[in-house]
């Protein structure tokens, strides 16, 4: 499966990619409908599904393979249909929706017909890192609820078919399903965010302004909003890990290659020590991240994904391997010179679109400050 991915990447993928870098061809639902397409005919589409929507019944450590092999692409894992927040919100909706729900979102969404968001993230003082500061509210009234509140950096949510909002209710926080032709919910704009090649709905301000929905739109139980999400958090940080691990291996090897191919002071660039020195260390973050991955993952299957020993794989996981990749892009960078701000040759925008990965489904600093907390808890 992981060397099927890998031809379909190298050979379908990475050509559309470049029209949308260097061409300036625009990342839109159409383009993604074509990309899903080809993945099908393909045989590679939708690893993270369930079987009964078309998966393939990959374990974790399964899926660490396959998604490395689709994220040798800024847009590979979309092709695959294994990216945010598809990837999170198929995992949620597979374990939290009624028989009902799961026919009306979870089937079109996991056959790659439409696209979803997630509406957690709000303006301050709303909630960003710390679910606690969550203002969204969510109020019973006959038959259903009303949601008002605001919403900010909500991937997706331009084009999205339908958005789970978080909001708070007198039980706690609640996931809702409000459908795209709500009239009470509307996507004020897209942001104008660094990343933008592999998001077609981008990264939007949405406004929950007295959105009604019936009682039947709660997604799994009033009040365990913040259990779900938990559940829902392992899995899309381990996948982020998995996607853009894949990325930053193929710039090493696109920066190494240059290297060898290029002479300066009378010798190829990859004679010179300096340059060498950029390799290993790429090389050894590669190594070191892989490993990590593949751990974690064994964490995660043997486990559970909602386990205490998941959580914190998970969170050691992604702050390592965020930051390995960035360190790793910045040194493709450095090593194809002047050219590796010039966006012919792809590294550049690999760097500018992986920023923030140090920061979304948990800043770095955030979680160092769980890991810490963990160590003193098993401590006593």
């Amino acid at each position: 499966m992981a060397e099927r991915t890998a031809r379909f990447v190298r050979d379908v993928v990475v050509p559309v990619e470049r029209e949308i870098v260097v061409d300036g061809r625009r990342m839109d639902d159409a383009l993604r409908l074509e990309l899903v397409a080809a993945a099908k005919d393909a045989g590679v589409f939708g690893p993270l599904s369930p079987v009964e929507y078309g998966g393939f019944g990959l374990d974790f450590r399964g899926q660490a393979h396959v998604l490395i092999a689709a994220g040798a692409s800024l847009v590979g894992p979309l092709a695959l249909h294994c990216w945010a927040p598809d990837d999170g919100n198929i995992h949620l909706l597979a374990d939290a929706t009624t028989p009902a729900q799961r026919e009306r979102y979870l089937a079109p969404l996991a056959a790659g017909e439409v696209r979803s968001s997630i509406a957690m993230t709000e303006p301050a003082p709303g909630t960003g890192s710390d679910p606690s500061m969550l203002r969204t509210l969510a109020t019973r009234v006959p038959g259903g609820w009303s949601i008002t509140g605001a919403k900010h950096l909500i991937t997706g949510a331009d084009g999205a078919a339908f958005t789970i909002c978080v909001a708070r209710t007198d039980a706690g926080p609640t996931m809702f399903l409000v459908d795209a032709d709500n009239p009470g919910m509307r996507v004020v704009r897209r942001m104008p965010t660094l990343d933008f090649t592999s998001a077609p709905g981008g990264h939007c301000e949405v406004a929950f302004d007295d959105c009604r929905v019936d009682d039947d739109a709660v997604l799994g139980e009033v009040g365990l909003g913040l259990e779900y999400a938990q559940a829902r958090l392992a899995p899309s940080r381990l996948t982020f890990c998995m996607n853009w691990l894949g990325l930053a291996v193929r710039a090493h090897v696109l920066a190494a290659e240059h290297v060898l191919g290029r002479h300066s002071f009378g010798a190829p660039i990859a004679e010179h020590g300096m340059a060498q020195a950029l390799v290993a260390d790429n090389e050894i973050d590669l190594a070191a991240a892989r490993a990590l991955v593949h751990a974690t993952a064994a964490t995660l299957d043997l486990q559970g994904a909602t386990s205490s020993a998941a959580r914190h794989d998970a969170a050691i996981a992604k702050t390592f391997v965020s930051e390995a990749v960035w360190r790793v892009l910045d040194r493709a960078v450095q090593l194809f010179g002047g050219l590796g701000v010039c966006e012919d040759h792809l590294v550049a925008r690999f760097l500018v679109e992986a920023r923030a990965f140090r920061i979304y489904e948990g800043p770095s600093e955030v979680l160092r400050a769980s890991v810490a907390r963990r160590v003193f808890r098993r401590l006593g």
